[in-house]
Parts: C-alpha cells; structure tokens; sequence
C-alpha cells in the first residue's frame, strides 16, 4: 500500500462550493478512483494561504493522479476548473509531497 500526498491551490473565497462539490461527488469517479486502487482519499483546507492538502491510500503503481486520459477525470477537472488553479488542460496544477516521516 502505497500513501501519496500533494497540495492543490484553492481559489479565494471557493471553499464552500469546493465543499459542496466534494460532498456530491459523482458515484462513477467515486466507483472509477476505488477501481484504481484508491482506498482512502482526504483533502484538507489550509484556509490561510487557500492551499490544499490531500492525501491518499493506494494499492498497486498509480493513484488518482495517474488518471489523467480517463474521459471522467476530464469532465471532473472541467467542472471544477472555475474555483482551483489549473493547468491550460483544466487539470488541478497539483504538487507532489515527499513523506519524510510515517509513525505505524
């Protein structure tokens, strides 16, 4: 089981409709991330410099961040696309986190 990390930036004043669309999210990108081995998915707010923070349990090579060509992800990125920083291809500009500690 691999635990990956990385931070996305949240537009100011978004975090609500962040939220919001988080709380709905679609059954077949939630169905689409748990074929793909992702058992556990969190993202967190830092309200103070509007970064995010997620973090995530993945069995196998890939995680979320590996699903770029799928047509659900795309249509995920466009959707959010008007309330987080993005790349010209609407993908969230997202970070990688090297883990330098880990307490089992």
């Amino acid at each position: 089981m691999q635990r990956l990390a990385f931070k996305m930036k949240l537009n100011n004043g978004q975090r609500e409709a962040y939220k919001k669309r988080h709380d709905q999210l679609w059954p077949e990108l939630k169905q689409l991330l748990k074929d793909n081995g992702v058992s556990e998915y969190s993202i967190f707010l830092d309200e103070e410099t509007s970064t995010l923070f997620a973090f995530q349990k993945v069995s196998g090579e890939g995680g979320s961040q590996d699903l770029a060509d799928n047509p659900v992800v795309k249509k995920w990125w466009d959707f959010m696309a008007d309330i987080m920083e993005t790349n010209p291809d609407n993908s969230p500009v997202s970070i990688p986190l090297e883990e330098l500690f880990y307490l089992e």
